[in-house]
């Protein structure tokens, strides 16, 4: 097994157990490079509002996870972003089911971060963009 996968599932199973989110999108990895996070991740039931498309909310919380799942990745589990903006813009709707997510870091500095996080339909549709403001605040203790 290539050597991202296994280190990035660690932080995946981390997120799961200590995050609520973590529970609730089912991520599995796909693909990481440098700056880049590529994720699968799924929308059940739960997160649709009543019109039975997913509620702007949970695509805002999906990428908010991953853009952060990339820079704790980065930073080795050492720092964790405390959101200071999210700015969503919302292209389509998106449906119960699976999609792909992805975050690229725009810009990491010594206390803020700004990383684009992007969601896609299953047919390959740009659905979703967040663009993440962060500070950095050092992890109490590392993984």
């Amino acid at each position: 097994m290539e050597k991202a996968i296994v280190d990035f599932e660690k932080y995946l199973n981390f997120h799961k157990e200590f995050g609520g989110t973590g529970k609730l999108f089912k991520f599995k990895f796909l693909e990481y490079k440098k700056g880049f996070l590529k994720l699968e991740a799924e929308f059940t039931s739960t997160t649709l509002n009543p019109n039975q498309t997913v509620q702007g909310g949970q695509m805002n919380s999906m990428l908010d996870d991953v853009t952060s799942l990339l820079i704790i990745y980065e930073s080795q589990g050492n720092y964790y972003p405390s959101s200071t903006n999210l700015h969503s813009i919302h292209h389509r709707p998106l449906f119960a089911g699976k999609v792909i997510a992805t975050a690229e870091v725009i810009k990491t500095g010594k206390k803020i971060a700004s990383i684009k996080g992007e969601l896609f339909s299953k047919e390959g549709k740009i659905a979703t963009t967040l663009i993440h403001t962060a500070v950095l605040v050092k992890a109490k203790s590392s993984m």
